[in-house]
């Protein structure tokens, strides 16, 4: 589920988070200070404006005729602002501008109702919200604005600053304003991604621009030129429902984002970082080291050498990791099968069925939770999960065995990887975290045509993409470029939805699986799963938790009719719209055919 705001949480934001001490400078700038200044200035002016225009809000009310212009122009302000503020406060940010559904807080295990930009979107548009508790929710929304005002005050903008929250603001576009997941009631995310760009463009002349001009003049005018192109491309395309992503983000969104890579690079002020999700010298979002897998490794094991990883891989196909040495992780995640095992339900180490179907490995570094519903925090708890489990190796994870060095070669490998023998198996689990954090592929049909490689994407599979972060809402949940849900910018909370699956593909019953229910037991979770990769989904059928749908098609004519609420099922705190999505045949197919260009299998586990 989203990370979601909450009543009690903005109370608590409101008291607690008063600001950062105030750091040191962070570069030697060649800029003129006043510059930066004036940026600054700029992120705090349209906060201001935007709590300005919420107080207007409060005061007319969700049903006045002058709401919706209100509410339209308090979210342009914000998203003015939103680069800078949310990158110094990650989560009253998010909160801010958060998913409206329910939260469950977890240190009094009570279940909240959101506040925020989104959650105010529903009263105005759609008129259920009571006057006395949409007042609530402004004024909570307000609150949470006036913390991240604290934060901007209080911390100067330089130019690292400038480059991660710009950085973070172009994924956003990408994942969140042209899907409709900033704005899934009022559609205005088109418009609001032009006012980012035309923003970023102006705090770029007020900062970056002097040093750019002077020593790359042709690169300041492609920027300030690929804004422009893409401005007029979002100006002169504004029906949500029939925008062409595909080619705003290969034509003019890629262009762009590869401008801006090149502008911090000649600006020489910040050379980048391995301490967030992204690589900042990758071109576009979508190339196949767009994303840092050190940030998503255990800080023990975030820099991993070329010996652990080959260490790792060769254990990955020991069977003497397990205690009946008849199942190695190949068993559940085998290569030929897309790292999956073709199974509806995986099969234990005494041959019996395991509770769920076993998702693919590839890619599955980029998220923030493990196992389908979610219980281990990190890759290295999942392997230690399955270590312990009885019904898998049932090996004490505390004791090395012994039965691995019967071949040999396994001596010579540790001692090189990790300077001698273990005693324990949380180095054989630190070396398997190593290699399966390689089993990456980004190479796909999508990947090569969308970074504009090859033009061999057919009208169909374009349809299918622009259906997957458009209409169909896909994108709303597997966030582009990963499609898993592990949310972006930020890339700290992988989500867990209520999606409603059936027992069986008769469509008649719910699966009687509860989900992360097991840890909490609140309803809220009953039946919440996390929410996987769409990637080599044409390579990993059956598909649910419980590989109840066997083919891609049955899996889009679910989600086509609302989910299991659509079904009938009774789910008050499902996360997808029970609403009928209205895909027509053409479109379903076609969001199959694009679903089967992200199949890349070609993964060779190197470092």
């Amino acid at each position: 589920m989203k990370t979601k705001s909450t009543l009690l949480f903005a109370l608590i934001a409101l008291t607690l988070i008063t600001g950062c001490k105030k750091q040191t400078p962070e570069y030697e700038t060649t800029v003129a200070k006043t510059g930066w200044e004036n940026a600054h200035a700029y992120y705090l002016q349209n906060l201001d404006s935007a709590m300005v225009k919420l107080n207007a809000l409060k005061a007319v009310g969700a049903a006045h005729q002058n709401s919706k212009q209100l509410f339209t122009e308090a979210r342009l302000y914000f998203k003015k602002a939103e680069p800078f503020a949310s990158y110094l406060n990650p989560e009253v940010g998010h909160q801010a501008n958060g998913p409206a559904l329910p939260v469950f807080k977890d240190d009094n295990n009570r279940v909240m109702a959101p506040i925020g930009l989104q959650k105010i979107e529903e009263g105005v548009y759609e008129g259920e919200t009571a006057p006395d508790v949409f007042t609530t929710e402004v004024e909570m929304t307000i609150g949470l604005l006036n913390v991240l005002r604290k934060n901007i005050v209080k911390r100067e903008l330089t130019p690292k600053r400038f480059f991660v929250a710009t950085h973070q603001q172009l994924l956003r576009i990408i994942s969140f304003s042209i899907t409709g997941f900033d704005t899934p009631v009022s559609n205005i995310g088109l418009h609001e991604a032009e006012v980012s760009l035309l923003s970023l463009q102006q705090l770029y002349g007020e900062t970056l621009a002097p040093v750019i001009t002077e020593k790359d003049n042709a690169l300041h005018n492609s920027f300030n030129n690929n804004i422009k192109k893409a401005v007029a491309y979002l100006q002169n395309h504004t029906n949500f429902a029939g925008f062409d992503r595909y080619t705003f983000i290969r034509d003019y969104m890629n262009p762009i984002t590869r401008n801006w890579v090149a502008i911090r690079k000649t600006s020489n002020l910040w050379e980048g970082s391995l301490a967030y999700p992204f690589n900042f010298d990758a071109p576009t979002f979508f190339e196949n080291n767009s994303f840092n897998t050190a940030y998503f490794l255990p800080p023990n094991n975030s820099k991993p050498t070329n010996q652990q990883i080959a260490l790792g891989k060769k254990l990955f196909y020991d069977e003497n990791l397990s205690s009946t040495k008849n199942m190695s992780c190949i068993t559940c995640h085998d290569p030929e099968k897309a790292y999956t095992d073709g199974r509806a339900i995986s099969q234990g180490n005494k041959g019996q069925k395991l509770q769920r179907n076993a998702p693919t490995l590839i890619n599955s570094i980029f998220q923030k939770s493990y196992f389908l519903d979610g219980r281990s925090e990190t890759i290295a708890d999942q392997i230690t999960s399955v270590f312990n489990n009885k019904d898998e190796f049932d090996t004490d994870v505390h004791q090395f065995s012994d039965a691995i060095l019967e071949d040999t070669t396994y001596i010579k490998m540790f001692e090189n990887a990790y300077g001698k023998i273990p005693s324990r198996n949380t180095v054989v689990i630190k070396a398997l975290s190593a290699y399966m954090s390689t089993l990456n592929g980004f190479n796909a049909k999508f990947d090569r045509n969308i970074r504009g490689e090859e033009n061999t994407f057919t009208p169909e599979e374009q349809l299918g993409f622009n259906l997957f972060a458009g209409k169909a809402l896909c994108a709303t949940c597997h966030f582009i470029p990963l499609t898993n849900g592990t949310v972006p910018p930020f890339f700290n909370n992988s989500e867990k939805e209520v999606i409603g699956v059936p027992e069986t593909a008769d469509n008649t019953e719910l699966d009687d699986d509860t989900g992360f229910y097991w840890y909490y037991k609140v309803d809220l979770h009953k039946g919440m799963f996390k929410t996987p990769t769409v990637r080599n989904a044409a390579q990993t059928a059956p598909y649910m938790h419980n590989g109840v749908y066997t083919t891609l098609e049955q899996v889009v004519d679910f989600y086509n009719k609302g989910g299991g609420g659509g079904l009938g099922f009774d789910l008050p705190y499902q996360t997808l719209p029970f609403d009928n999505l209205e895909l027509t045949e053409t479109e379903q197919k076609a969001l199959v055919a694009f679903m089967k260009t992200l199949t890349d299998t070609n993964v060779e586990g190197t470092h």
